[in-house]
């Protein structure tokens, strides 16, 4: 049996999965952070099985999602998506130090996981965070660079109003390169890394997670089985059970 407790941490609302018995013990921790438009409740399932497994799982609804949500115009939050994706990498420390410093997480057993913009989080967490121990990214992308050229150019396809001149978003570009993992690979420093994304992705490319995967492979030599790449060439953008099933694993045995 689990217990699913809707609460405040670090000022983030959160949901708290954990067995009842083990509750206020020090646990290693896992936090998995949900995609653009959605909400922490759409990923009780990973929360539930990683809880069975002896986990504390913190599952935080991102800024302007889930109870956070201020009715922003589509527009207005897409406009949003790397600020969201910014506040998220700072919020899951925060959770982190909040857990630690009360006892409550093992702060050498700490796992990182999302889907979409969650997968993108947790590259960007992998960029600046040592403490991540090992991490799933489920149809994200490390290459925020590439993909913020690219959902500009989604944006003036469909004549989307970007009400920032060309040297702003330049700027906003420059933020984000702390962030990017696809330029600052050794930072990975080995930690185990399980990739997950559907070729048939319509919405987070799937090429710029191929390509890191090939850049990095070299960065594993003589540990291979601390990286795992799992296509799925018939999958959109939809997390399967297969990758759910073994983002379970994949903290059991690295976590």
């Amino acid at each position: 049996m689990v217990m699913i407790e809707n609460e405040q941490l670090a000022e983030v609302p959160v949901l708290h999965v954990v067995k009842p018995e083990k509750k206020l013990e020090q646990l290693p921790l896992i936090f998995f952070i949900h995609g653009f438009t959605s909400a922490k409740e759409h990923n009780l399932h990973f929360g539930y099985l990683l809880a069975e497994a002896g986990y504390r799982v913190v599952l935080p609804d991102a800024l302007f999602h889930g109870e956070r949500d201020e009715g922003l115009s589509e527009r207005r939050l897409q406009l949003s998506f790397w600020d969201i994706v910014v506040r998220t990498i700072t919020e899951i420390n925060e959770i982190k130090n909040d857990l630690v410093q009360r006892g409550l997480a093992d702060p050498e057993r700490i796992g990182v996981a999302g889907t979409s913009m969650g997968g993108i989080v947790t590259f960007g967490a992998l960029a600046v965070y040592p403490w991540v121990k090992a991490a799933v990214a489920l149809m994200g992308c490390p290459n925020y660079s590439a993909f913020f050229d690219a959902m500009i150019e989604e944006g003036k396809r469909r004549q989307i109003d970007i009400p920032m001149p060309p040297a702003l978003l330049a700027l906003e570009k420059e933020k984000l390169a702390r962030y990017d993992l696809s330029k600052q690979p050794e930072k990975l420093a080995g930690r185990p890394l399980f990739i997950w994304h559907g070729k048939c992705d319509g919405v987070v490319p799937y090429a710029y997670t191929y390509e890191f995967y090939e850049q990095i492979k070299p960065l594993y030599e003589g540990n291979e089985d601390r990286l795992k790449f799992i296509t799925d060439p018939h999958a959109g953008h939809k997390v399967t059970r297969e990758a759910f099933l073994e983002t379970v694993r994949w903290f059991c045995e690295y976590v």
